[in-house]
């Protein structure tokens, strides 16, 4: 497998796809690189080289004990990127990944690359706070956790068969496959690992992280996503960014990697060429 070390000793997988220049994909919780198949197979036949790891804990990567949270998480991102000698490149990242991104570019720049995007991301704040006044209640956060200590394997099979993919909606068509995908990603991830990073992407404050972006930066949400409202999420975060473009995805959920792959699929591609 392919694979980096960092400093504290965690193996973090990723897949390397393709020739050309370098797009970066970041997924989201408690997902793996494996949830990115549909984008990466599309932009690597189309001339991209399609690189996506396994954030620590997740997937097929080393579950340390310590660093699941944002600061760590970007700099796995940055030794990624530095191993690997990317320049140029484009950094995508999903819900999770997306403050994943925001904090990599908030505490080491832009450099290295040329473009970034954010899918149903997370940032600025997903947690409702006197500032954030639109954003959730801690009690939401706190029934994902006592759901992880309860029964993290049902707790899965119960995001991915409602909210997630938009399933609990009226005229839905979401596969049995999704929702076992999204299961088996979940499960292969460590249990301390995915708990602690329910905190580092409800809690963590992208505010600053978004205030120093300075590549070209698409912004792309469902305005049905139930996991991440887009009013605190991507509504705040065009707000913040220079050089952004917001697209609004009628009636998509927060899963719309899969839901709504070819159209994002080709906005990600015409994204990157132009």
């Amino acid at each position: 497998m392919n694979t980096i070390t960092t400093k504290d000793g965690t193996q973090i997988y990723y897949k390397d796809w393709g020739t050309g220049d370098p797009v970066v994909f970041s997924h989201g919780w408690p997902l793996n690189s494996d949830s990115w198949a549909a984008q990466m197979m599309f932009l690597a036949d189309h001339g991209y080289r399609c690189i996506a790891h396994d954030r620590r804990g997740h997937g097929r990567s080393s579950q340390p004990w310590t660093g699941n949270e944002m600061d760590t998480y970007a700099d796995d991102l940055s030794n990624l990127i530095e191993s690997l000698d990317l320049n140029g490149a484009v950094l995508v990242g999903f819900s999770a990944g997306g403050g994943e991104v925001a904090r990599y570019i908030g505490r080491h720049g832009t450099k290295r690359l040329s473009k970034a995007a954010l899918i149903s991301a997370v940032p600025p704040l997903m947690l409702k706070t006197t500032a954030n006044p639109d954003g959730l209640p801690m009690e939401k956060f706190d029934a994902i956790r006592f759901g992880a200590l309860a029964d993290r394997s049902q707790l899965y099979k119960e995001l991915a068969s409602g909210p997630f993919f938009g399933a609990n909606r009226p005229g839905a068509k979401v596969s049995q496959g999704m929702i076992d995908s999204f299961w088996l990603q979940g499960m292969q991830a460590g249990a301390k690992n995915t708990f602690d990073c329910i905190k580092a992407f409800s809690e963590t404050d992208f505010t600053d992280d978004l205030g120093k972006f300075d590549v070209p930066t698409l912004i792309i949400h469902g305005d049905d996503d139930q996991i991440v409202p887009i009013g605190a999420a991507a509504l705040a975060s065009a707000k913040l960014v220079k050089h952004s473009t917001l697209k609004i995805y009628p009636g998509a959920p927060h899963g719309l990697t899969e839901t709504h792959k070819d159209q994002l699929n080709a906005d990600l591609l015409d994204f990157i060429k132009t």
